[in-house]
């Protein structure tokens, strides 16, 4: 049976989570306790659990710690991660299991003693809006980050806030009143990105007409931000892994260095662990980047902030008009607040705040009605292309879009009957959750 983190309530009346420590103990070595909700382990040193073993990836596998148990996640190692002798790509461990990277082997087993997971008690953190328990803690550890200079690396789905995120650290820091640079290194193309980054002096190279400072420079005395920092050229990586080292710059064609004095924070849609196994990133950059480590969740996991997000988008739909947005908030019936908790959101905070304004742009603000995403394009729309094939379109072609419309419009519509619960959903289905999960990860 897997072992479950637990919940109390305080006396705040706000919850909060207690996490048993967790312990990991090799048959010919020392034992490892961990009460951390993020452990790594991998042959790097960089990692919280290191395995001096040849056959054992630098970043092998991690276990995470939520409301449902201790979850142990392969992270693309060369040989696998085995549990009580199956290979497993994701699973909650069961206390008493043996885990298994490599040629090392290791028992795990849950302690007695309890961790409370700290969590404030505020419903919001500059720009960031929500009161629910993954928010909270999250709030905490922001709010310790905040005020120094430590390097923080932002993971997160699409859509979830990140740059957020990114904000509320930089506002919250000394460094407030100086510049906030953004560098989205999926918004430039790969032959402009040294010189964006690093800037340029007069005839570096064709078109360089003049003098220009890069965004490294631009961000000097500030915060640079760099976003999608796992679409960065693997070429441009040693470069800015060194300037962030040596804190210091030069311009493309120049011989002048340049001292740098910033905090440098990081944001990635993708599981740079991965990335690094796989060679598409730089294991000393990830470990650079990572200094402190924050996950944003799904908004699908904090569904208690729905309608605390809602609200605050119809708010700023209103621009300060306070009695409007009221009349309008009051004017929306359970009905809809429920369709809108219950909607398994793929594209996270950024799709809700999509489907509010244009809800408030093309109905009456006195009877509004919201549209979910897919509500078209879900299981009617795979029930007309049954009835009426294109005969213009290849066989193979429109047989796989059919699979792909029924396969998403029956997931999400079950994990919209069952509130959310992956478990419930799958079981429903009929199919393993990991199973569900991995197909419903396709579309989103």
């Amino acid at each position: 049976m897997t072992t479950r983190a637990t919940r109390t309530l305080m006396v705040d009346d706000k919850p909060r989570r207690k996490i048993r420590r967790y312990r990991l103990k090799s048959a010919d070595g020392p034992a490892h306790d961990f009460q951390s909700q993020l452990v790594r382990a991998g042959s790097r040193p960089g990692n919280e659990l290191v395995l001096d073993d040849t056959a054992v990836s630098r970043i092998h596998f991690e276990i995470t710690v939520d409301d449902v148990g201790y979850r142990i996640r392969d992270l693309d190692s060369r040989n696998g991660t085995w549990v009580d002798g199956y290979r497993v790509v994701e699973l909650y461990l069961p206390s008493g299991c043996t885990i298994r990277a490599g040629s090392t082997e290791l028992r795990f087993s849950v302690l007695d003693d309890e961790i409370d997971i700290p969590a404030t008690l505020s419903d919001g953190f500059g720009p960031l809006v929500g009161s629910s328990l993954p928010m909270r803690e999250l709030y905490a550890v922001i709010d310790r980050a905040a005020p120094t200079d430590v390097t923080v690396l932002i993971e997160g789905e699409t859509g979830t806030g990140k740059e957020l995120v990114a904000h509320a650290l930089h506002e919250r820091s000394p460094r407030a009143q100086a510049p906030f640079v953004v560098l989205d290194c999926g918004a430039v193309p790969a032959n402009l990105l040294e010189s964006e980054v690093f800037g340029h002096e007069k005839g570096a190279f064709t078109g360089a007409n003049a003098r220009r400072a890069g965004l490294l420079e631009e961000a000097n005395g500030g915060t640079l931000f760099i976003d999608e920092v796992g679409e960065l050229p693997i070429e441009l990586q040693p470069k800015l892994l060194r300037a962030l080292d040596q804190r210091e710059v030069r311009r493309l064609g120049g011989r002048e260095t340049i001292s740098l004095d910033l905090r440098v924070i990081a944001a990635t849609n993708r599981d740079l662990s991965v990335e690094v196994n796989r060679g598409a990133f730089r294991e000393d950059l990830f470990y650079r980047l990572a200094v402190v480590q924050l996950t944003l969740p799904p908004l699908r996991d904090r569904r208690d902030d729905v309608r605390a997000l809602a609200a605050d988008f119809v708010r700023k739909a209103f621009k300060g008009d306070g009695p409007r947005a009221a009349d309008v908030l009051s004017g929306i019936d359970e009905e809809n607040w429920k369709r809108l908790e219950l909607h398994p959101w793929p594209g996270n905070v950024r799709q809700l705040r999509n489907v509010i304004e244009r809800t408030l742009a093309l109905s009456e603000p006195s009877s509004l009605a919201f549209e979910l995403p897919g509500s078209e394009t879900g299981a009617r729309r795979a029930s007309r292309s049954g009835s009426e094939p294109d005969l213009d379109r290849p066989f193979a072609e429109q047989k796989r879009d059919l699979i792909a419309d029924f396969e998403r419009a029956y997931l999400e519509g079950l994990l919209v009957r069952h509130g959310g619960n992956f478990s419930r959903a799958a079981a429903a289905a009929g199919i393993d959750r990991m199973y569900f999960k991995r197909l419903l990860k396709k579309y989103r």
